[in-house]
């Protein structure tokens, strides 16, 4: 048993995600291959063949995979697919927009946002945001997986010594092209990987008060700051910060939810986090129902203060 791991990348730097799908790859059991497919990312392949447990990389190089089009990388997958048996994706944007395309092409289902490997072919994943876990198995001879990664630990980025092989890239499809990309830069760590996350809700009412209450708090721990749907949709931040269910799962290791009362598809973007802290004024708020840590109180009061302990 061979499984593909279809890394995720910059063309200069490995994410995070692909060292947590690796280590889903490897509660599979079975020889681990990793896939760089991209545009002068030669750097990449080199950090992906280091990560521990992974026996081979396999590196496409050309100008159709320097913006991984879904349609591009696909058919790059499918071009080194035989003798695979799983195909595993992390399960971000770009994961989630070329795994359907392989498992459609393959003609298996896609199991999606596994959290759990109970063998090599069942697997446990959320359903009803999160409320219920099921078991699914799959009888399909390959099978093409989307890892989340926030259930996984990362697997050691050093003390491989996989080999580096070079596979010819495929052609542009022509069917896509990337016409623009813009990127916010921010000093902050990312939403996803950051082991602190400060959290603003409605509660806090417009856009200037959540920058004067969260933003300090956040400085001060060096966190990053997501948001409520609710928040996003009132305009106090932009969408790219939205935790939940329909924004980005988190893991962090401290997250603090501030004026944010716990609706169902937040909770379900969060469930990890290894400590929560709620503050809030309604004591009856569903985040205190998963908070380890509540405090009932006027967040325009208790967040100086606590900023001015720290």
């Amino acid at each position: 048993m061979i499984t593909l791991v279809i890394a995720e990348h910059d063309n200069s730097v490995l994410k995070p995600a692909t060292l947590c799908t690796v280590a889903a790859a490897a509660a599979l059991g079975g020889e681990i291959h990793v896939l760089v497919a991209g545009h002068q990312a030669a750097s990449v392949a080199q950090t992906a063949a280091q990560i521990q447990g992974v026996s081979k990389v396999l590196h496409a190089d050309g100008e159709s995979l320097a913006h991984a089009l879904a349609e591009n990388l696909t058919a790059q997958v499918l071009a080194i697919a035989d003798g695979y048996s799983h195909f595993l994706f992390p399960a971000t944007s770009t994961g989630k927009n070329v795994a359907p395309r392989v498992a459609a092409k393959l003609d298996v289902s896609q199991i999606s946002e596994i959290t759990k490997v109970l063998s090599d072919d069942t697997f446990e994943r959320p359903i009803y945001a999160g409320n219920a876990i099921a078991t699914v198995q799959s009888l399909d001879s390959r099978k093409v997986i989307t890892v989340r990664a926030t259930s996984f630990d990362e697997a050691a980025a050093t003390g491989g010594s996989a080999a580096v092989e070079a596979v010819t890239a495929t052609a542009d499809s022509g069917k896509s092209r990337l016409v623009g990309r813009e990127e916010s830069k921010s000093d902050r760590p990312e939403l996803t990987s950051a082991r602190i996350i400060v959290s603003g809700g409605r509660a806090l009412g417009s856009q200037e008060k959540f920058q004067d209450v969260i933003t300090p708090l956040a400085d001060k721990l060096k966190a990053a700051i997501g948001a409520s749907r609710a928040a996003v949709d009132a305009g106090y931040v932009p969408n790219d910060l939205q935790v939940g269910q329909t924004g980005k799962v988190v893991a962090p290791d401290l997250y603090i939810a501030v004026g944010i009362s716990g609706a169902i598809q937040h909770l379900a973007g969060i469930k990890d986090s290894k400590v929560i802290v709620a503050i809030n004024k309604d004591a009856e708020a569903p985040i205190f129902s998963v908070a380890d840590y509540g405090l009932v109180a006027d967040l325009f009061i208790a967040v100086p203060e606590l900023i001015e302990k720290i």
